[in-house]
């Protein structure tokens, strides 16, 4: 047999995960995926201005971009959780989605360039929201409602 007729069975376990997975589920784990990126990458800036540039406050900047890449651990686990299909990942994307609200509004209260940024951040959030309680998401990370049994029933 060649290589191409007996896949590696990572490549195979992938395939199998991606086809019962929908749509959805895959676009809620991109957008997390994004929030993730976004914030490990505000708070690598973050941390090189504190240690290299001359902030107000040294340690504050420097204190803020750890806080920032540790906090973008959240988005980037719970995006490989949904990926995966793993159930425990919805609520560490649910969570993230509902404190990036609160950031949105704030940056939407700026009077500067931060107010397309918060348009942005709200309409990700809101749409992930959107995508995670979706019932397709929900049934295909095997979350079952309060008092229900694996086929819905009561």
């Amino acid at each position: 047999m060649t290589s191409q007729q007996n896949p590696a069975p990572e490549a195979a376990e992938a395939a199998q995960q991606a086809e019962g997975r929908p749509a959805r589920l895959t676009a809620a784990a991109a957008l997390a995926a994004l929030e993730g990126l976004a914030l490990l990458a505000g708070g690598a800036w973050m941390l090189v201005e504190g240690v290299s540039g001359a902030p107000d406050d040294r340690r504050s900047a420097v204190t803020g971009g750890i806080t920032l890449i540790v906090l973008a651990l959240l988005p980037l686990l719970a995006a490989r959780g949904l990926l995966g299909r793993r159930s425990w990942s919805r609520g560490p994307a649910v969570v993230t989605q509902i404190m990036a609200l609160p950031v949105a509004y704030s940056l939407l209260q700026a009077d500067s360039l931060a107010i397309p940024a918060g348009i942005a951040l709200a309409a990700v959030a809101v749409t992930t929201l959107v995508l995670l309680i979706n019932p397709a998401t929900t049934q295909a990370l095997g979350i079952k409602g309060p008092g229900r049994t694996q086929d819905g029933k009561q």
